[in-house]
């Protein structure tokens, strides 16, 4: 009997764990393969490739992000093998999962919850006695003498002994693919919290894989090669002396892999910040945090416990260490969280200057508290995957509409890291909060009809000028002295200098330095760099080299004293001056600025 798990995952960069933890414990018994394609790939294709491998039973693992997509190739599937067992699993079908058989004629099974031992025991009955009454875990079709269809959902089977589950890390035929694709990893499956928003609350309780078996397997995954591991657990840090020995493992043997963890920043103990702080390796680590309201009545609605004052307490301390970049995660339109009260709550985490801050908006999974009591508080939502909401009580469409705007401007600016000179100076100086910032910008990059059309990198400095010289608003508030265009303009052009490893063939503002000027300067640098500093003068750049590897801008202010002392000083102005040593993406250092003092009436020949 031929078997082949397939799945629709999100990128091509990510591989699927659910599929390799079944395959690794059936295939002492089975011929099982693994086919994985994304979302993006054209039903025909995927369709085309399970024909061609010819299987008896394929099963799809389901989620939110794929499951219609999945839907899709099930049917063609169907019409062309008649006679194949189509079985899915996964969180998208373990809930409700009547409506999913009902839904869809073309599935014969379903199975639900942890699916190493049921969709074992499937095909062991498929291959046998098909006692199907006997698979607890699965929902599958009894036919009555009558030809009529009656849709069964065994009762749900036993927790697994974890120790008892092969790893899903060690096929031959991964190993090639490790250093370009995301590798998912659990070291524990459940979560000792009840938030209702998320299917994690539903399963009660923590279970741990054996240490050992846990460090012999990331071992085995660094030293074939894998470049980023994440961690799937919900709370990693639940478990203070598991997750410090699992930190020294990998500081011991990281080899250059990344290792992403989800934590609880709130119970985070200080003695496992302090040695992370002194110990940890810089960019090897790299913690998600979900924030997802500050406002403590919309947080004890969720039943979820979260202390503000000490999360943020951790944040700093991370971010104080240098050594871990955080992602933190923010949720619009839970229950008591209208418009303002989340304007709050993104200034409020946007305070704390995370490297990413993911803005999501609720989904009301199956299975969850939330979608059960979606009608206390009018919550409207998509019928379909991914079920996200389209307005409730006190957040109505049109307020969520204009928070999408935020959404995007926050990935393409922020969270993107393209400008963050610019955007910190504008935001702290030349807006009343970082939210009222990406809001109006935002609302004018729809209301320019950017969001229909693609952007290269210039044009991302372009429109955000657009904004800051062509808004009457924003211009208002220069007038009253609280910030400068032609400082967030001489901003601007730092980071977009520093976006390029080589030097650029074009700027998006007006070049006003004419040749001569240009040349004048060249020479001066060349023959005077000590000037500049000790640092430039040791690279030793001849005239010729500038003209090669180098950039130079006027900018009005005292750059210096404005990155030192955050003073902005008009009594001197700068000369900015870029230096590209021609790195790839992964050399940091490809672009180096230095700066050079000036009187306002300085002049190349001076």
């Amino acid at each position: 009997m031929k078997v082949v798990l397939s799945t629709l995952n999100a990128k091509y960069i990510h591989t699927s764990l659910a599929l390799r933890c079944l395959k690794a414990y059936g295939e002492k018994d089975f011929d099982i393969d693994i086919a994985e394609f994304t979302i993006k790939d054209p039903a025909m294709n995927i369709v085309a490739d399970l024909f061609a491998r010819n299987p008896d039973v394929v099963g799809f693992s389901c989620y939110i992000w794929n499951i219609e997509e999945t839907i899709t190739v099930i049917d063609m599937l169907r019409k062309i093998k008649p006679d194949i067992r189509i079985v899915l699993g996964g969180p998208e079908v373990s809930y409700d999962t009547p409506f999913w058989m009902e839904r869809l004629p073309q599935v014969d099974y379903i199975v639900v919850g942890e699916g190493e031992e049921t969709f074992h025991h499937l095909l062991t009955e498929l291959q046998g006695t098909r006692k199907f009454h006997l698979v607890f875990g699965l929902a599958y079709r009894k036919e009555h003498q009558d030809g009529r269809l009656e849709v069964i959902v065994n009762p749900p089977r036993p927790k697994l002994d974890l120790a008892t589950l092969p790893s899903p890390h060690r096929f031959a035929e991964d190993v090639p693919r490790l250093a370009s694709r995301v590798v998912y990893f659990e070291t524990s499956r459940g979560c000792p919290f009840s938030c209702q928003f998320c299917l994690s609350s539903i399963e009660v309780g923590v279970r741990y894989f054996d240490m050992e078996r846990t460090k012999s397997d990331l071992l085995y995954l660094i030293d074939s090669g894998a470049k980023l591991i994440k961690f799937v657990d919900r709370t990693f840090n639940i478990k203070r002396d598991y997750a410090l020995e699992i930190f020294r493992f990998l500081i011991e043997n990281h080899k250059g892999c990344v290792f992403q963890f989800e934590i609880t920043a709130d119970i985070m103990r200080p003695e496992v910040l302090d040695y992370l702080a002194e110990h940890a390796p810089p960019g090897i680590f790299r913690f998600e945090i979900g924030v997802q309201s500050t406002n403590d009545l919309t947080n004890e609605a969720v039943q979820r416990r979260q202390n503000f004052t000490k999360l943020t307490r951790t944040v700093q301390k991370v971010k104080e260490s240098g050594k871990i970049d955080q992602h933190l995660d923010l949720i619009a339109g839970l229950p008591h969280e209208d418009y303002d009260s989340f304007r709050k709550t993104f200034n409020d985490v946007f305070e704390l200057r995370p490297e990413e801050l993911q803005l999501g908006f609720l989904k009301m999974l199956r299975g969850t508290g939330m979608r059960l009591d979606a009608d206390k508080h009018g919550y409207i939502y998509m019928d379909r995957a991914p079920y996200e909401i389209l307005g409730n009580d006190i957040m109505p469409f049109s307020d969520i509409v204009r928070i999408k705007r935020v959404e995007d401007v926050l990935e393409k600016y922020w969270n993107a890291h393209r400008m963050d000179h610019a955007l910190l100076y504008l935001i702290e100086r030349a807006f009343p909060s970082a939210f009222d910032f990406f809001q109006q910008f935002g609302d004018f990059w729809e209301g320019r009809g950017w969001q229909k059309i693609g952007h290269q990198l210039e044009d991302l400095f372009s429109r955000l000028w657009a904004f800051l010289s062509e808004t009457d608003a924003v211009r208002k508030d220069e007038e009253h002295g609280g910030w400068q265009l032609d400082v967030a303009l001489g901003l601007m052009k730092l980071d977009y200098f520093l976006n390029h490893n080589y030097k650029p063939r074009k700027v998006w503002w007006d070049f006003t330095m004419d040749k001569a000027e240009l040349n004048g300067w060249m020479q001066r640098l060349a023959d005077r760099p000590a000037e500049v500093s000790e640092a430039f003068a040791a690279l030793g750049l001849s005239e010729k080299e500038l003209q090669k590897h180098a950039v130079i801008e006027r900018l009005p202010f005292n750059l210096n004293r404005y990155l030192q002392e955050g003073v902005v000083s008009a009594d001197e102005e700068t000369l900015l001056v870029v230096i590209y040593s021609g790195g790839g993406k992964s050399d940091a250092r490809s672009a180096e600025f230095y700066t050079l003092s000036l009187v306002p009436s300085a002049s190349s020949q001076a």
